[in-house]
């Protein structure tokens, strides 16, 4: 199991990267055709945007990995240690709830929109909707797995314990 958890984070990391990569030649690109050439690619600015969405949601995935999110601890860093992991269950299951709902409107949208294409870039925007559903459905695994950490560990992954002042 950690081991496929390793090449999911591992793709993850490179599709991401990848995709960060292409948005920035293809924008750095598109500045460069319309201020030195005067004349702008067609295409370019709704792919830039098309990549942008895809990060953004496979970056809520990574996010989660590193335990990045914002979160507000101010009372539960005073509950006692069975009580905040009981918290911390409760948040994850309430994040994987809202990621489960978006996933399945999400799915809806896919289906919905399988004819519809974007006007530059000539792909269904499907495509751009599964996003939400990838981001939702990794963001859920997260959410499973920092449940299970807790649940075998007493403390969520990536998390280092309070030093203790002596």
């Amino acid at each position: 199991m950690k081991k496929v958890i390793r090449i999911l984070d591992r793709l993850e990391d490179i599709v991401l990267v990848s995709m960060f990569g292409a948005m920035v030649g293809i924008i750095f690109i598109q500045v460069i055709m319309r201020y030195v050439f005067n004349n702008s690619l067609s295409w370019s600015e709704e792919l830039g945007k098309f990549l942008f969405v895809w990060i953004s949601w496979l970056g809520i995935s990574i996010g989660a990995r590193r335990k990045e999110h914002i979160a507000i601890t101010l009372f539960t860093d005073r509950l006692p240690p069975s009580v905040r992991r009981a918290a911390e269950v409760v948040s994850e299951i309430v994040v994987i709830g809202i990621c489960v709902v978006t996933a399945y409107h999400g799915a809806t949208l896919v289906s919905s929109q399988a004819t519809t294409r974007y006007a530059g870039i000539r792909i269904s925007i499907s495509w751009g909707y599964l996003s939400v559903v990838v981001g939702c459905c990794l963001m859920t695994l997260r959410g499973i797995l920092a449940i299970l950490e807790v649940l075998r560990n007493g403390a969520p992954a990536n998390q280092t314990p309070a030093k203790k002042e002596h």
